[in-house]
């Protein structure tokens, strides 16, 4: 008995004095741009034939949050668990997601986020990036989580203009 107190005592200063394991980030799974599209077209409909509803507070069944941000997340495999409901839209903004692009390097999957919130002006927000809808490249597709909608794939200029939002390439995202 007095052994094993001994040895259980020692165990505990040597983790104490040598210290815990270090977590590390493990890298988002990879995903094909393709992949990322096509998840984001299931939130279209995934709500009994109609498209999720928007909330920042509430989690659809896959445990992603029912904003812009937890959209992005789901289609791109970014993880629910750690943040809950998946990263916000200041972080996707980050060099842990994402890596900063010309809008002219833009491909399907893709982002253009504004992560800025200014008192009386628009919220942080992040949309996908399809396709261009017109050849001088002022208009394009894109998936989007929206307040007082939900789901959505339509034609938008956000980060064309001289907007806040800014094109960015997920670093998760292959192709």
């Amino acid at each position: 008995m007095v052994k094993f107190i001994s040895a259980v005592i020692a165990a505990f200063f040597a983790f104490v004095l040598v210290g815990a394991p270090v977590a590390t980030a493990t890298p988002e799974a990879q995903i094909s741009r393709g992949e990322v599209l096509k998840r984001a077209a299931t939130w279209l409909t995934a709500n009994n034939g109609k498209q999720v509803p928007y909330s920042m507070s509430k989690y659809w069944k896959d445990g992603y949050r029912q904003d812009c941000s937890g959209f992005v997340s789901m289609a791109a495999t970014l993880g629910n668990a750690n943040p809950k409901g998946g990263p916000n839209t200041v972080a996707l903004a980050t060099s842990k997601y994402t890596t900063p692009i010309k809008i002219a390097d833009l491909k399907p999957g893709d982002l253009f986020i504004d992560p800025v919130d200014e008192p009386g002006d628009d919220f942080r927000h992040v949309v996908i990036f399809e396709k261009w809808t017109k050849a001088d490249k002022s208009q394009y597709m894109a998936y989007e989580q929206r307040g007082s909608h939900g789901t959505d794939h339509r034609a938008l200029t956000y980060g064309l203009t001289n907007t806040k939002y800014k094109p960015y390439r997920l670093k998760n995202v292959t192709g």
